[in-house]
This record gives C-alpha cells, structure tokens and sequence, in this order.
C-alpha cells in the first residue's frame, strides 16, 4: 500500500511540473513576441520618421538648387531657365540617395517639379522619401512656391506714404518710409522703418513707422477701427531700383514679338488707347498735349486697330493715354521711352474696367514715370489693372477741383508718393473737407494678383514657400 501511494505521489509531481513548464513557456513565448512585435514597431516608427525626413531633405535640396539658379537672375534669365535649363525633376523623376551621418547609403528621395504656367510665378515641389529597410513605407511632402510680385500689395509704396480720411483699403499697405493713415484699413499696414519724418505741412514731426492721426485709432467718420487687421513694422524694404532694368527686357520682348507683343515706336508724344471688349483696342498717334491738363491737343494720323496680345504686352516708347473695357484678356501695357531723357508716363481720364473678375482678365499698366490722373477725369472713376510707376508716382496733379470717388480694383505700386486727394478745407466731402481731387477713395485689392500678376510684370527674384503640406 505505501509503494503505491509513493508512486502516485510521485506522478503528481510530475504533473504539476509539466504543467507549470507549459504555462512559464506560454508566458515567456508571449512576452518574446511581445518584445518582437515592440522592436518592429518601433523600427516602423523609426523608418516612418526616417522616410519623412528624407522627403523634407528633398525639398530643401530643390530650395537650395533653385537658390543657385535662379537668386539674383534677371527676369529673362529666369525664364530662360525654366525653358530651356533642363531643370531637374521637371518632365521626369529626379532621384537622390539619402545617406546618414556616417556615410551609409540608407533611402532615397524622389522630386518631380511642376514648372510655373505662362507668366505665373508659382511653381510645385513633390519629393517622396523612403528608406531602404522599409521601401513600400514612403512620405511625400508638396510644397508650392512662388517669386514675389509688384502686384501683391493693394499700395506699395518707396517713399512715405499718406492715406487721408475716407480712404477705404481692402489689402495690404507697405511703404518703405512710413505711412501716415487716416482712412479704415481691413489688412495689415506694414513699413520699413521704426520711425520717419513726417515733412506735410500739417504734421511736420517723427512719427512711427505707421500712424494715424485718429485718437484711439478709431475713425469717427468711417465709425470703424483704423488698423482693423493691424499694423507690424519695420520689415525689409522694397528695392524699387531692381524694377528699372526690366523695362530694357520688356521692350526687348515686345519688339521681338513674344506672345504677340507690340511695340510703337516714339512718334509724337505717345498714343492714345482705347481697350474694347471685343478683342482688339484702337490706337492713334498723339501729336500734342496740354501741359497742365494732361489732356490730348492733337492727334497725328488716323486711328488702327489691333488684336490685344493675350498673355503679351503692348509698348509704347512715349506717353500713353489709356481708357476702355477688356474682355477676357490679360495683358500689360507699357509706357517707357528707353531712346530719350524724357520720361513716359501714363494719364488716365476715363474708367479701365474688367468684364470679369475672376481673374480671367488681368491688366498691367506700367509706366516708366508717373500714372497720373488728368485734370478733367471722371468724377467717379474705375481702374481695374495693377499699376506700376517705376520712377515716378502714381497719383494726381494739383488741379483745383473736387471729384467724389476713385475706385482701385487691382494693386498700385508707386516710386514716388501717392495721392489721388490734397490736404485742405476748399472742397466739403460731407463729414470732412479736402483740399482738392478725390473725395473718396477705394483701394480693392484684385486677389487674383497673388499668384496670376499680369503678363511681364516684375517680380521678384527668389522663390519663397507660400504652401506646405504632407500628402
């Protein structure tokens, strides 16, 4: 009896040994494939960081590429480039290996660029990064570009600027020598400077780089916030000296006929223009013009009529004096005499007005002197264009009259002041006198200017990142 009761004993203990084996086994199996499956997340994890870190080192591969290409460049240096460079990742695939900090060779990056549409200055960045552990694990990071434009800002200005009550203001103002601002501004009013001197007779002090003369910044007669987005200043300046040597090439391009450009020669003192929805745009030799008025005396010859060269420009080497609807067209027009010291300038009279505005029609009015508003203009006068006085103003003369609204649905960027209105008490506008000129004044910013300037028109001459995203 005692041997068998040993025995089962005994086999018990077996049992239990086994069973106890079986379950530490189950536990340590499962903790090893707890630690495997950590350890391969974590490498997941790692080459999904990886991956994007190599993607994000394409794109600043291809910053610093274009940087070497196109920085510093002239306007038809850029073009160039992108027609006839070969730039990388444009049409096909460009691949790089990535290697890490010791040398090893560990993924790979993939760019493909989608070069700027006619006249736009935007372009598209994609790079993929992958690692070699992890091929099919891929991160892809888009970035768009664009090079900065003279038609970004709804005044842009390189001296110091004055905007007076009753100014209405939709998008951005920058002068690089201040702004003194009495109106309502819905964006951000930006200067160069900290601080300036003020030289209008009624002022005649340092003031900040932007300020207004309204207690509290709040404009009674508008009842509305002045700064209703904010002011920031200083930022860097503008380099109006730049926008010069690009009329050399604008004439160039016009006389070479590029995209249908015109060019008229310098007979006379300049043509007048009149745009027409159809198309086309009528054009006459101006023989003479009133010195004060800015009005056209005489004309030489008859009238022609032209196709309006969409995607071009048309050049005139005198004065221009421009007027009329376009329809479906983005054009600018240029104002500039390169063969003589007399300086071209631009007059306006009557409205230059949009069909459209969705950005189907753009116009660029560029003159080499000043754009300027003739005595005997409309009393409520439209211009749909971007304007661009290079060395001179964009504004209007000392005429001794009162006119009621000038609406801007575009952008202005002027060397010279600004002003469509003088400081004064001759003329009452309502809630408020005026010297003489325009009473009210509206500066609509033409959003479509961001990304589509007009055809030609400067821009500037490094690319910046103005999206990013992870696809």
């Amino acid at each position: 009896m005692n041997t068998i009761y040993k025995k089962t004993k005994k086999g018990s203990a077996i049992a239990y040994g086994l069973v106890l084996i079986s379950v530490v086994s189950i536990i340590l199996m499962s903790m090893v494939n707890f630690v495997v499956s950590q350890l391969k997340y974590g490498y997941y994890v790692e080459s999904k960081e990886t991956a994007f870190h190599i993607a994000e080192s394409g794109i600043n591969y291809y910053r610093w590429y274009l940087a070497h290409n196109t920085d510093g460049r002239t306007v038809q240096q850029i073009k160039d480039f992108w027609q006839n460079g070969s730039p990388k990742g444009v049409g096909s695939s460009y691949v790089v290996v990535y290697k890490d900090e010791v040398g090893n060779a560990i993924g790979e990056y993939q760019i493909d660029v989608t070069p700027p549409n006619l006249n736009s200055t935007i372009i598209e960045v994609q790079s993929v990064g992958y690692t070699y552990k992890y091929p099919n694990l891929k991160r892809t990071i888009k970035v768009r570009l664009r090079r900065p434009s003279w038609s970004e800002y709804t005044a842009l200005g390189n001296n110091f600027l004055r905007f007076g009550d009753g100014t209405a203001v939709t998008g951005k103002l920058f002068a690089n020598g201040g702004i003194h601002f009495d109106g309502v501004s819905q964006n951000i009013v930006y200067a160069g400077v900290t601080q300036y001197y003020d030289s209008d007779n009624d002022v005649k002090a340092t003031k900040p780089g932007v300020w207004t003369s309204w207690a509290n910044e709040y404009n009674t007669n508008m009842n509305s916030d002045v700064f209703v987005a904010g002011k920031n200043f200083p930022i860097p300046v503008k380099d109006f000296s730049a926008v010069s040597s690009d009329l050399n090439f604008l004439k160039a391009e016009a006389q070479a006929g590029a995209n249908g450009s015109l060019y008229f020669d310098n007979t006379g003192a300049g043509r007048r223009i009149i745009l027409k929805t159809d198309g086309t745009f009528d054009i006459r030799t101006v023989q003479n013009f009133y010195g004060t008025s800015k009005e056209v005396h005489t004309y030489n010859g008859a009238w022609s009529t032209h196709n309006i060269p969409e995607e071009g420009m048309i050049f005139v080497e005198g004065n221009i004096w421009l007027e009329g609807t376009i329809n479906n067209e983005k054009v600018t027009i240029v104002a500039a005499n390169l063969i003589s010291s007399v300086d071209a300038n631009v007059f306006i009279k009557n409205d230059i007005k949009y069909t459209n505005h969705d950005g189907t029609d753009i116009l660029g009015i560029i003159a080499q002197d000043d754009i300027e508003i003739t005595e005997n203009s409309e009393d409520n006068l439209e211009i749909d264009a971007a304007l661009l006085a290079v060395q001179g103003r964009v504004g209007r003369d000392t005429y001794n009259n009162q006119k009621n609204t000038i609406t801007v649905y575009g952008a202005i960027a002027t060397n010279k002041r600004y002003g469509f209105t003088y400081v004064g008490s001759s003329y009452d506008c309502g809630s408020f006198n005026i010297g003489m000129g325009y009473c009210f004044r509206n500066l609509n910013y033409d959003n479509n200017l961001l990304y589509y300037p007009p055809p030609y028109f400067p821009t500037g001459d490094k690319y910046l990142i103005d999206l990013w995203e992870e696809l």
